[in-house]
């Protein structure tokens, strides 16, 4: 089985979840989605696998989230995939991806529910 993990290296929850991950004998292949962002294609296929509108896999506190006032209900789900798309950073981390399936490592153990 292939895991994808979208990872920012930076980030302690993602770094524990590739360790998670590696202690379990799986070295996923990894996505540093902050230098190569996920295409509009990916993106709808991540949240599609999640079972997420877009709103629900973007990291709300970001400084850019409430500078483009993104917390405006009346915003379409394509301005939401849009904003991702020019601005990766929103994109909650770390998320694995196996087959069909995917996940939020929020807490990072979370990612061993796709083994």
């Amino acid at each position: 089985m292939t895991v994808v993990l979208y990872h920012n290296p930076r980030c302690s929850k993602s770094r524990a979840a590739l360790q998670l991950l590696r202690a379990r004998g799986i070295e996923p292949k990894i996505v540093e989605y902050l230098k190569t962002p996920p295409s509009r294609a990916e993106l709808e296929e991540i949240l599609a696998k999640l079972g997420l509108e877009p709103r629900a896999l973007m990291r709300k506190g970001e400084a850019i989230y409430r500078e483009l006032g993104l917390d405006d209900p009346a915003l379409s789900r394509e301005a939401l995939i849009l904003a991702m798309l020019e601005h990766p950073v929103l994109i909650e981390r770390p998320i694995a991806v196996a087959g069909a399936r995917a996940v939020i490592g929020r807490p990072p153990e979370k990612v061993l529910e796709l083994l």
